[in-house]
């Protein structure tokens, strides 16, 4: 599932091209990920994340990093065992292709505006 293309509210993924927010497993896509509370996320927001065997978990905060990761929600993924990387959309989507080429069990969530 490699990402190839990300512009303001555009990604490509493994070739098909998607303008909302979504997650990128190794093996597929969850696409229009909608979130509780809009830019701030939440641990029902990452439902489909804990169906999977994952345990790196990048989040990409939009271009302008809009979308806030309380620090508690990062405190309690790491007592879940996942490990998780936030940063803008951009950089996040490089580090998933990096730890995917790595074999990693990574998942992203992508917030693909602002």
């Amino acid at each position: 599932m490699t990402i190839t293309h990300y512009s303001f509210g555009k990604i490509v993924v493994n070739g098909n091209e998607y303008t909302a927010d979504l997650i990128v497993f190794p093996d597929s896509v969850f696409p229009s990920w909608w979130r509780k509370q809009g830019h701030s996320l939440c641990m029902e927001d990452l439902a489909e994340v804990f169906k999977r065997d994952i345990d790196i978990l990048i989040v990409g905060t939009g271009t302008y990093e809009k979308m806030v990761v309380p620090e508690s929600l990062i405190d309690e993924l790491r007592s879940k065992g996942i490990e998780t990387f936030v940063s803008d959309t951009e950089k996040a989507i490089s580090l998933f292709n990096q730890f995917l080429q790595e074999g990693k069990k990574v998942a992203g969530a992508f917030h693909l505006t602002c």
